[in-house]
């Protein structure tokens, strides 16, 4: 019997996924300053306030205050009337030295021997449903927030759209696991107070929420949704049709939103972050932390191997797990599930160990790998960690003297498909 899978996302603009970019900002201002920097920064959001807080070991300072700022207003909170934004609200700092309890069992002297930053388990997971090797539902929903964000910042064909955003979509799949149709699509958008209503009265101000509501869902279904169908590849087109069933801004009037709406915090999307719920979650977060921090690099390291080991065609589906104890170098374990789609004579348990014997987990050596020490997280910290394009930019840094540096660095290491050449090796194929 068909079923129905759903994943949402949030835009940059959500209150968490403020939080989230604010804590890997300082993230990446520490790395290019001091690459051998220890961070786990928080973050709060809130009417008109920023809060931090955390944990460093660092060789810099850094303006704090000031990269909140930025980027805050580089989100898009740049005005008085959302009751939050960079140039006028109040940043608290209350970070402090990192414990030596802590550090003493990550830092060696021989990187090499570098233990994991904490205990836990972390998942990784590939599909053959898109060509980024992601969850359709999940992806589809990072997708339409994009192409939003994109339509507001060009203030043109829709132009009272402000920066918080949620999106959620419905798949129907066929007994075999194959995507049939978009059965819903839920978009939730903050915008500006557009329609004034004639008067106080209840009736009028009625009047003019519902003159709001009406507009906004027509361009959203006819602006916004021809311009991420026309971004996908031919194959999922199709996809859309005029069954599907919309929910745009369900509860109605969505002026009041942002940090002003509801209070945001670091490490609270972790689904949105990874496979929309496919899969499975260790349940760390991964912004406001460095690549020593397992959770984080350990859950880039799994995806690295799942996304290799689908794209080898080893299997049409795959969850991989690590598992760390804190201070030890090897992992604990590694668990392979191919969900049966595995097309040769072989168990879940002999592919991980094939698995073990071609990736060297160590932590030390995952940061080598995937150039973890590098400042890149910026650009995770939105729109998913997972499934995003591998490239390389320049990005510039601004001491607290002033003085830029710029620096050439690689985004989404853990998406590239460099090690199926050696799985294929390895497996045969």
């Amino acid at each position: 019997m068909a079923y129905l899978f759903t994943s949402e996302s949030v835009s940059e603009g959500h209150p968490d996924k403020v939080a989230d970019q604010i804590s890997d900002a300082l993230i990446d201002n520490f790395l290019a300053f001091d690459k051998n920097s220890k961070v786990a920064c928080e973050t709060l959001v809130t009417t008109g306030q920023v809060v931090l807080a955390g944990e460093v070991k660092s060789n810099t300072y850094l303006d704090v205050q000031k990269i909140a700022r930025d980027t805050i207003n580089k989100i898009g909170y740049t005005k008085g009337a959302y009751m939050f934004d960079g140039s006028s609200c109040g940043v608290l700092s209350a970070i402090h030295e990192q414990s030596e309890d802590i550090n003493r069992g990550v830092d060696k002297e021989n990187k090499e021997e570098q233990g994991a930053g904490d205990q836990g388990m972390m998942f990784g997971y590939a599909t053959t449903e898109t060509e980024n090797y992601m969850p359709l539902a999940l992806d589809l929903s990072h997708k339409i927030l994009i192409e939003l964000a994109a339509l507001r910042r060009e203030e043109k064909d829709i132009t009272y759209l402000r920066p918080d955003s949620k999106s959620q979509v419905t798949i129907e799949y066929s007994d075999d696991n194959i995507p049939q149709r978009i059965d819903s699509i839920v978009i939730s958008t903050q915008h500006d107070d557009f329609v004034k209503p004639a008067s106080k009265a209840k009736e009028d101000v009625d009047a003019a929420d519902n003159e709001m509501l009406a507009k906004i869902r027509k361009d959203l279904v006819a602006i916004l949704i021809p311009r991420v169908i026309a971004k996908l590849p031919e194959n999922l087109k199709p996809l859309f049709n005029d069954t599907i069933t919309y929910h745009i801004n369900p509860t109605g009037k969505f002026v009041i939103g942002g940090p002003h709406g509801d209070t945001g915090l670091t490490g609270r999307k972790i689904i949105v972050d990874t496979y929309g719920g496919k899969g499975a979650h260790g349940g760390g977060a991964f912004s406001g932390k460095d690549p020593s921090k397992v959770d984080r690099s350990g859950a880039y390291a799994t995806r690295h191997i799942a996304k290799n080991l689908v794209a080898a065609g080893v299997c049409d589906e795959v969850l991989v797990q690590v598992s760390y104890a804190i201070g030890v170098v090897e992992p604990m374990g590694i668990f392979v599930d191919t969900y049966g789609t595995c097309p040769f004579n072989m168990t879940d348990g002999e592919i991980a160990k094939k698995v073990a014997a071609i990736f060297d987990m160590r932590p030390s050596e995952i940061e080598k790998r995937l150039k973890l020490r590098n400042p890149i997280y910026s650009e995770t910290a939105a729109y998913g960690h997972m499934g995003r394009k591998n490239e390389t930019i320049t990005k510039t840094f601004e001491d607290i003297y002033g003085k830029e540096i710029k620096l050439e660095v690689e985004l989404f290491t853990w998406e590239k498909l460099d090690y199926v050449d050696t799985v294929k090796a390895a497996f045969g194929l």
